[in-house]
């Protein structure tokens, strides 16, 4: 289940609980729900029900906020692919997903490929858009027209995006960063943001490259999957247990997404199509470059704490190592092979090349 599934299911139980009238509020036309901030607090949260009260008439505030969350929590709860719905003061409700929602995402990541995310979110919606010939509008502009055919949304004639220009010329800049520098450059700022045109930091194979680690990020799944090859060995999501109390030092299940740098991770490649469709709505193509930068970094907090091979072959190698491979790391693998699809995916929509070696 992706934010956007459950932002969807959220507020079809609000309308029922209003319709067979157990609420009393008026229908949001949108949910929004959020990675909670903290480990422990479920895979998603929402404040849809401090919001309802809010806007409740002769509402007494976090009591009527808590009245609410409870109402939708008991219906919640018995909605399919939700395991668990926890109220929180002052109001939020956090979801905790079955755990097959886990390896369901990464099967549908990898089976999706390059056009995961891609879809119907922006059906029936015309993004107005205009054509520039300074050099950053009108790479912004085809970006967004690549983006609303993505989501399904229709470009018609209209201003913007409004973007602050750039003092070079196209040529001059493919000269001096060449063509997925020059891209990165124009498109990763906000539109009213001026460009880092600097060679010197956007052509460093160093960490502070955001462009580097982005592509890095890709490299080292594909670099992941080689490997993997040569032991034989398959990557597979594996359902998550459902979650039964466990003390802080006991072995995670086998095959379960449970470490939380695997959890963010997936938290980000579900989030993805949501940050699509907000990139192509708003003509901002900054937000998905921003979103494949947090994504690279989760990777790579996952890649360090999560080994996704047996010891002694995480390398290029392929040296024999010490351990055999388990169902703990063909999960990861998968897991890895669905965020390099997602990173070659958001760089493909920006038109800028995803290598598998760097």
């Amino acid at each position: 289940m992706t934010p956007a599934q459950l932002s969807r299911t959220v507020l079809h139980t609000v309308r029922r609980a209003v319709e067979d009238d157990e609420l009393c509020v008026a229908v949001p036309e949108r949910v929004k729900v959020r990675t909670p901030p903290r480990p422990g607090c479920g895979d998603y949260a929402t404040n849809v029900a401090l919001l309802l009260a809010r806007g409740a008439r002769g509402s007494r505030g976090e009591g009527d906020a808590l009245g609410i969350a409870e109402i939708l929590r008991r219906r919640l709860v018995l909605a399919p692919g939700i395991a668990r719905v926890d109220v929180a003061a002052p109001g939020f409700l956090n979801i905790t997903l079955e755990g097959t929602s886990h390896a369901q995402l990464v099967g549908a990541v990898l089976s999706q490929g390059l056009r995961y995310g891609h879809g119907d979110a922006l059906a029936g919606v015309s993004v107005p858009l205009g054509a520039g010939d300074e050099v950053r509008a009108a790479l912004v502009a085809h970006v967004v027209r690549g983006l609303v055919d993505a989501t399904g949304g229709v470009v018609v004639p209209g201003d913007g995006p409004v973007v602050r220009a750039v003092p070079v010329s196209g040529r001059d800049l493919l000269t001096r960063l060449g063509p997925d520098a020059a891209r990165w450059a124009l498109l990763r700022p906000a539109g009213h943001d001026l460009p880092d045109l600097d060679p010197a930091h956007l052509l460093s194979q160093r960490e502070d490259n955001a462009l580097f680690r982005v592509q890095y990020a890709h490299a080292r799944t594909r670099a992941l999957m080689r490997n993997a090859s040569q032991l034989g060995i398959i990557p597979q999501p594996q359902p998550q247990p459902q979650p039964q109390p466990q003390p802080h030092d006991a072995p995670a299940e086998p095959g379960a997404y449970r470490h939380p740098a695997e959890a963010a991770l997936l938290a980000l490649l579900a989030d993805y199509p949501r940050t699509l469709e907000a990139a192509a709505r708003h003509r901002a193509p900054d937000r998905l470059a921003r979103q494949l930068v947090a994504l690279a970094d989760g990777f790579f907090r996952f890649h360090d704490a999560c080994p996704a091979l047996p010891s002694g072959e995480s390398g290029e190698s392929g040296e024999s190592g010490e351990r055999k491979p388990s169902a703990v790391h063909r999960s990861r693998l998968a897991l890895a092979d669905a965020a390099g699809a997602v990173l070659a995916g958001g760089l493909h929509l920006l038109g800028i090349s995803a290598p598998d070696h760097l």
